[in-house]
């Protein structure tokens, strides 16, 4: 599904060129649940940016589904990403003067689905993850974890193929953080693939894979406990 030969990217400006990434050679079948991780500043989030074609890589090729992307223009790269990725970030960002409702069907706005099936595929995705009761608050008026509820929700309306979740847990507490996990894995069991960049290993122990990077390199590759059968 995700295939990445030798990806580098670099990061230039006036007087600095910095190498965030540097031969990335990367497999992420469909159906997988990866973790990555490493510390910080070691190019997690750019991996996952060029993932998700938020940037192009410097160098190198991105294979998905068959067809070579890494060389296509931002307009081609938004028309792809729009119909096979949702993003989840540590930040939530949600937007603060829309209810919980609204922010669930902005991006079923953005792909111009009828006001009647919006209505209907919010209504579901806020039952599936118990925050129906919350849909007219605001995001001040929710917890952390019910905010991140709130933005997985928003992900997984537009029915993505891909979820790349940034630090998904970072900003909850552990219980807070556990639910967050436990959506993830069901959304994964019900055949959504997941890249998650964490630095938690318990919670990367809950993925199928994990992936460590260390100065823009992958370093190891491991199952995790999840899949050990005994």
């Amino acid at each position: 599904m995700i295939e990445l030969i030798d990806i580098g990217k670099v990061f230039r400006n006036k007087d600095i060129e910095t190498k965030a990434l540097t031969n990335i050679n990367l497999s992420v079948s469909e159906g997988e649940f990866v973790s990555i991780m490493g510390p910080s500043g070691c190019g997690k989030t750019s991996l996952l940016n060029v993932i998700g074609l938020i940037d192009a890589p410097s160098s190198g090729q991105y294979i998905l589904d068959g067809r070579l992307v890494s060389d296509l223009n931002e307009r081609n790269r938004t028309e792809i990403r729009k119909n096979n990725f949702a993003f989840v970030f540590q930040s939530f960002n949600l937007i603060d003067d829309l209810t919980a409702w609204e922010n669930i069907e902005l991006p079923l706005i953005y792909q111009k689905v009828p006001q009647s099936e919006r209505a209907k595929r919010v209504d579901q995705v806020l039952e599936k993850f118990s925050m129906k009761h919350r849909a007219s608050y605001f995001p001040s008026e929710l917890s952390g974890g019910q905010q991140q509820r709130i933005a997985v929700a928003r992900a997984v309306v537009a029915k993505p193929r891909i979820i790349l979740a940034d630090e998904p847990t970072g900003n909850l507490d552990s219980t807070q953080g556990e639910e967050i996990i436990q959506q993830l894995i069901r959304l994964n069991e019900e055949g959504t693939t997941i890249v998650m960049v964490t630095h938690s290993m318990v919670h990367a122990q809950r993925s199928q894979r994990i992936i460590h990077l260390f100065d823009g390199h992958v370093v190891t590759e491991s199952y995790s406990r999840a899949n050990v059968i005994i």
